[in-house]
């Protein structure tokens, strides 16, 4: 395996993203940085494993290969556990091939913090700024936080276009799913998009949080259609973040981003799941990136009555679920009818255990990466105790009935 990469690897170009990062980790520690480290990527055909290795990503080593580079043999493949099809070029630019061109990957991001958010601006920026995608932008006009995997079925949805540098973005007045499912759909772009990413949003989505995200549901729709996608959460402190720490977020995350690409043009991308990544408030001094699995850490919530919208403040925590927006435009709507008594949500209780490996790891200061499906499945033993039940109550029914 070793002496197959060696083989194909013909020059390294260095994109440096530890400026930013360096600058940043100067004003906030008020010391002189030290060398920035560097993660070799090495990720063209490389599985999980491979892409969450816990280097500190201060620059970025990316590896060019030849344009006549044919994939991995399938024996790599098969010994990952990947599916094998076929073979591809890879490349990250156009490349002239005599009269042939190998298009770039296509990228679509969307969001639910709005098409004018910053994480998502950031995000934009930073794929823009490689030379190495087209980029295309399909989000909500407006603030769509923690609406879920809800969709808009009775009426259509109003698409605008949107000057963003290097994008071709279109605001669409649906959610978060209504904009992935329009952006892979062929009626706004020509062709499906090789990735789909979700985000940056503001406030983590870990635990039962990914079930109200907008953020995560915007991947999820991909996932359903049968397109690799992630979704990317920054964990948004007050007073601690800033709007700078968008962009090193999405340098952070650039490698992933890279090696996802690459194993998705070589057919060898697990079509069974997708990515939830959630991102440390300190991220300038993060751990690296770590695989974790989803967990059941949840806010409880409660609600009191309230006199106006504004009345309570911000639901704040470590967490942010990004409730307020929603609320705050649904609490709107109310007071302009009379007769109407205000509720807002409060947080009553959190529930974190042991076995919340992805917010645990966060709170650690990890890059966390969390596979996620659209299933829902109870435990085994659930079943079996269910299975028992149903027998034991359609025994008592047909012996009550007679």
């Amino acid at each position: 395996m070793s002496a197959w990469i060696g083989s194909t690897v013909t020059r390294i170009h260095r994109f440096q993203f530890g400026e930013n990062r360096e600058k940043e980790k100067k004003r906030k520690s008020g010391r002189q940085p030290s060398g920035s480290r560097t993660l070799l990527l090495l990720l063209l055909f490389h599985p999980w494993a491979t892409l969450l290795s816990s280097a500190r990503v201060t620059s970025v080593t990316l590896i060019s290969i030849p344009t006549d580079l044919r994939a991995p043999p399938p024996s790599v493949c098969k010994r990952l556990n990947f599916p094998f099809t076929r073979s591809f070029s890879l490349s990250s630019r156009k490349l002239q091939m005599g009269e042939n061109t190998v298009p770039r990957p296509t990228i679509l991001i969307t969001n639910d913090d709005g098409i004018d958010a910053p994480g998502l601006q950031a995000l934009v920026r930073v794929l823009v700024s490689t030379d190495r995608y087209s980029v295309l932008v399909c989000a909500p006009d407006s603030e769509k936080s923690a609406v879920s995997h809800s969709i808009t079925w009775r009426h259509p949805v109003a698409v605008s276009r949107v000057d963003i540098d290097g994008a071709t973005a279109y605001a669409v007045s649906g959610t978060p799913a209504d904009c992935t499912s329009l952006g892979i759909s062929r009626a706004l772009f020509p062709s499906i998009p090789d990735l789909v990413v979700s985000g940056i949003n503001k406030g983590s989505n870990c635990g039962y949080h990914t079930v109200y995200s907008g953020t995560v549901a915007g991947a999820r729709e991909a996932f359903f259609n049968g397109v690799p996608s992630i979704s990317m959460s920054y964990d948004w402190v007050g007073g601690k973040s800033n709007s700078e720490d968008y962009v090193l977020a999405a340098e952070a995350c650039l490698p992933l981003i890279c090696g996802l690409v690459a194993v998705i043009k070589n057919n060898c991308y697990p079509t069974g799941c997708f990515l939830n990544i959630d991102l440390p408030t300190d991220i300038v001094n993060h751990k690296g990136y770590k695989l974790t699995k989803q967990g059941k850490s949840i806010f409880l919530m409660g609600w009191r009555k309230v006199s106006s919208e504004t009345e309570g403040g911000n639901i704040q925590s470590n967490m942010s679920m990004d409730l307020d927006a929603s609320l705050s435009s649904e609490n709107i709507e109310l007071t302009t009818k009379q007769g109407h008594t205000l509720f807002k949500r409060q947080i009553t209780k959190s529930v974190i255990n042991d076995e919340d490996i992805d917010l645990l790891s966060l709170q650690e200061g990890y890059i966390t990466v969390t596979p996620l499906c659209g299933q829902s499945p109870a435990a085994v033993e659930l079943q079996d105790f269910f299975k028992d039940w149903l027998l034991n109550v359609s025994e008592k029914s047909y012996s009550s009935a007679l």
